[in-house]
């Protein structure tokens, strides 16, 4: 019972997402740990291309200022390299895709092992069923919060470590099992159920053991600010009573 509500508020909070986005113009807002991945590369490529077109035109000046005047020809010349240096450098290297392999619950940085997660779940929603597809987008979302609670937390933490199976193993290999049946076999009842339920119950099941692990992890910082406004109740709430009475 509890798992199929928590079925439904994952399929009604994509629903929402999906609302969002299609009044956005149709865009779909990745999550934020593959966006951030994405943004590491774009940057390194921006770095790369800063670095050709710099080198070019400081060996124009060099060699204009100690071999000879670089003239018209010159500069045509550093222009062309420019625009062949952008368009190579922003072309190539190919931004990769993590694979199923590059997801190893081995890896120190568990936060990165979450982004490369969302990455590769954004390289799996074409081959899945729709009602799939809005369930790992919502995935996608609980693990940007899980994200945001793992900078702030150890790398020991055994929390962290049942992170990395969960995002680095158990995720992946349900996805992939999945993807191994034949089509026009995902429906065929066995057992009073079908591997296509199957699969969306178990993307539940750890949609649900994400939330978990999230609230877990946020339970110190709850129980610190409900301490600390405790505190203040007590120590300016009843000041605040006792300069009204004295007044």
């Amino acid at each position: 019972m509890v798992g199929e509500a928590h079925q439904s508020d994952m399929i009604i909070g994509a629903a929402r997402r999906s609302l969002a986005d299609n009044r956005a113009g149709g865009r779909r807002v990745l999550p934020q740990g593959a966006r951030a991945i994405k943004r590491g590369f774009l940057g390194r490529k921006l770095r790369n291309v800063a670095l050709a077109v710099g080198g070019i035109w400081l060996g124009l000046t060099l060699f204009g200022w100690f071999i000879n005047a670089i003239g018209l020809g010159g500069l045509l010349l550093g222009a062309t390299a420019t625009a062949a240096a952008v368009w190579l450098f922003g072309k190539y290297p190919r931004m990769k895709l993590p694979t199923i392999d590059d997801l190893n619950p081995a890896q120190t940085d568990v936060r990165r092992l979450v982004g490369q997660t969302e990455l590769w779940l954004e390289g799996q929603r074409a081959a899945l069923p729709a009602p799939a597809v809005q369930l790992v987008d919502t995935i996608g979302h609980q693990l940007d919060v899980l994200g945001a609670q793992l900078a702030q937390t150890d790398q020991d933490h055994p929390k962290a470590g049942e992170v990395r199976k969960l995002v680095g193993e158990h995720l992946p290999g349900l996805i992939q099992g999945y993807q191994q049946i034949p089509e026009h076999l995902r429906y065929e009842e066995r057992a009073g159920s079908n591997p296509n339920k199957q699969f969306i119950d178990g993307l539940s099941t750890i949609s649900a053991e994400i939330d978990s692990v999230t609230r877990q992890l946020a339970m110190g910082s709850l129980d610190s600010l409900a301490i600390k406004s405790r505190y203040l109740e007590y120590k300016y709430g009843e000041a605040g009573e006792d300069g009204e009475s004295q007044s």
